[in-house]
């Protein structure tokens, strides 16, 4: 999610599940070919497994940008062709691209033999008035034609004419159906659903029957239910790990980014939402948000806000007891 997952998202994201394959934000191809790219693409082995998300429309850009990402150590390369925000349909990428399949089939077949490896594909079921039967499997069999065997499936279409970029992520009606009606069609095809999973519960019940789910803003704003991925989801037998786990996890990346310059304010930003729900979630946020923009802020402002939580969670406890 562009200007969302960055680096120390991840890897604050990889401490919670060692499972999950985590995504990059989504970079423009000329970004990767013209900007600072140990900013924008720098990534920790740790991190790993990781995509990394373009977006673009121009197959040679998308080669050479995809080229770099593979020389850079991404696991995956992956084509958005879903996004609906406004400077995403400017630029001609995104979901405005369900419009062009064919244009798609190209840049993915240039972003294949340029990695030696086919890419991956994000998309929507279809933009304004598309007949999602239609505008969903034209795209998949033309990409799939030039090798391309995972596709990531946002189960709505896209009103890319009347909706705003947050209206589109929750007004158009959800198509799981469809999506699932993809993947007993094309069988060999790797199909992963996305679109409206907010819970662990809900990403178990709707796996049956895909290869995968993605979930992207449930995550980012309640980061805490990554602790149980890797049981729930990949069957693993050790423990959860509890957000207060997460923090002891992720304060060696702390110390280390604050010692190489990087404000805390950039690194808490990420860690939010991840007492959702509990006692203490409140002052949690409200430290982290006011405290760590104060000058040499350092992880005393993380140690603090765990303690209001663990003092919220404690005084419930004493007030249930008595």
């Amino acid at each position: 999610m562009m200007d969302w997952t960055d680096r120390h998202c991840r890897s604050f994201h990889r401490v919670l599940t060692r499972r999950a394959r985590l995504y990059s934000e989504m970079l423009t191809s000329g970004a990767v070919l013209h900007g600072d790219r140990s900013h924008l693409m720098g990534f920790a082995p740790s991190e790993q497994p990781l995509a990394l998300q373009l977006g673009g429309s121009d197959p040679r850009d998308l080669a050479a940008a995809a080229r770099i990402g593979v020389n850079s150590g991404y696991d995956e390369v992956n084509l958005n062709v879903g996004c609906p925000s406004d400077r995403v349909q400017s630029g001609r990428f995104g979901a405005c691209l369900m419009r062009e399949p064919r244009l798609v089939a190209d840049c993915v077949a240039a972003m294949g033999a340029a990695m030696g490896r086919p890419a991956t594909v994000k998309c929507r079921i279809g933009v304004d008035d598309q007949d999602p039967e239609q505008s969903l499997f034209e795209l998949v069999d033309l990409c799939a034609a030039e090798g391309v065997t995972v596709f990531i499936v946002h189960a709505r279409k896209a009103w890319l004419q009347g909706l705003s970029p947050k209206e589109n992520r929750d007004v158009p009606p959800l198509d799981y159906g469809l999506v699932r009606r993809l993947k007993r069609e094309r069988p060999a095809l790797t199909i992963v659903l996305n679109g409206g999973l907010t819970t662990i519960e809900a990403a178990e019940t709707e796996l049956a029957g895909l290869d995968g789910v993605m979930l992207g803003r449930a995550a980012y704003h309640d980061p805490g239910l990554l602790g149980t991925v890797d049981r729930r989801l990949f069957g693993e037998t050790g423990e959860d790990v509890t957000p207060e786990a997460a923090v002891a996890l992720y304060l060696p990346y702390v110390a280390s980014e604050l010692s190489r310059g990087t404000r805390l304010s950039a690194i808490t930003r990420h860690m939010l939402g991840l007492f959702q729900g509990r006692p203490g979630a409140r002052a949690w946020r409200r430290i982290l948000t006011v405290d760590s923009h104060a000058p040499r802020a350092g992880v005393e402002v993380i140690a603090r806000a765990l303690a209001a939580v663990t003092d919220a969670s404690g005084a419930r406890t004493l007030a249930a007891v008595a």
